[in-house]
C-alpha cells in the first residue's frame, strides 16, 4: 500500500518537476536568443538535477575537493549518477549515444550539452576527444565514466582509455570520484543500480517506490605525470578503487 502511495505521489511530483524544468530551459534559452552558452546550460542542469533528486527523497554526503574545472572520472552505477553529480557541480557529461533517446534523461542530456559518443566507431572516439579538449579549454568541467557501462557496484570495472587522451600531457585539473548508494528497503543492486539487461521503465518504477535513497560521493585530486593514456587509465582506476575502499571503511 505504501509503495503504491509513494509511486503515485512521486510520479505526480516528477511530472510537475519536469514541467518546471522545461519552462526553466525555455525561458533561459529565450533570454539568450536560443543560443545559451555551455556555462549557462551546465548551471541549468545543476538547478534542475537538484529539483529531480528531491522527488526521489535523496540525500547526499560529500567528501574531498569538489571538482569545478578539468576532468572528473567516476565509477558508474545508475542513471541517478548523472543527476547526482550534475546537482553537485556544473559539468558536461560524456555519455553513450543511446542515452540521447532515453525518456526524461535523454532530454536533460541534450539540453545540458552532453557529449554523445558511439564507442563502436573509432572515428567518433577521436572526434569526442577533440570536443572534450575544447570544453576543458573553456574552463568547464567534463565528467566521464571510463568503465564504459554501469555495474552493480561490487567492483570497479577496467577503465577504457580511449577518451582520456585530452587529459594526458596537459595542465588541466584531474579528479577521481566514487559514488555509492544506500537504501533502507529493497536491493541496492537491483533497485538502485541499473546494469546488465535491465529495462529502464520497470527499474524507474521500483526506484520511485523506495522510501529514501542516500548517496555518498568521494572526490580526490589526482597528480599525474603519465604521458600514456593507458597508464593514466590504470592510475585513475587505482585511485577510484582506493576511494571505494575508503568509502566502505566509513560505512
Amino acid at each position: 500500500m505504501w509503495k503504491l502511495f509513494r509511486l503515485v505521489v512521486r510520479s505526480i511530483g516528477l511530472a510537475a518537476t519536469l514541467t518546471m524544468a522545461g519552462a526553466d530551459y525555455f525561458s533561459t534559452a529565450a533570454r539568450h536568443r536560443f543560443k545559451p552558452s555551455l556555462a549557462v546550460r551546465t548551471r541549468l542542469l545543476q538547478r534542475n538535477s537538484r529539483r529531480v533528486l528531491r522527488v526521489f527523497a535523496s540525500s547526499t554526503e560529500i567528501s574531498g575537493p569538489l571538482p569545478k574545472t578539468g576532468l572528473l572520472v567516476c565509477n558508474h552505477l545508475t542513471y541517478l549518477d548523472i543527476l547526482l553529480l550534475g546537482s553537485l557541480t556544473p559539468g558536461v557529461f560524456v555519455s553513450k549515444y543511446e542515452v540521447r533517446h532515453w525518456p526524461v534523461l535523454g532530454w536533460f542530456s541534450r539540453m545540458s550539452g552532453t557529449i554523445f559518443v558511439r564507442r563502436e566507431r573509432r572515428s567518433d572516439v577521436a572526434r569526442i576527444a577533440r570536443e572534450i579538449h575544447c570544453v576543458m579549454r573553456e574552463g568547464q568541467l567534463v565528467v566521464l565514466f571510463p568503465e564504459g557501462t554501469s555495474s552493480d557496484g561490487r567492483q570497479i570495472l577496467p577503465f577504457k582509455s580511449s577518451l582520456l587522451e585530452p587529459a594526458t600531457g596537459t595542465d588541466h585539473e584531474l579528479f577521481a570520484g566514487h559514488i555509492t548508494y544506500a537504501i533502507t528497503e529493497g536491493s541496492l543492486e537491483n533497485d538502485v543500480c541499473y546494469w546488465g539487461d535491465m529495462a529502464f521503465l520497470p527499474h524507474a518504477v521500483k526506484l520511485l517506490t523506495r522510501p529514501r535513497v542516500a548517496a555518498r560521493v568521494s572526490f580526490s585530486r589526482v597528480q599525474t605525470s603519465e604521458a600514456s593514456r593507458k597508464d593514466l587509465a590504470r592510475q585513475l582506476h587505482a585511485e577510484v578503487v582506493r576511494l571505494k575502499i575508503g568509502s566502505n571503511m566509513n560505512t
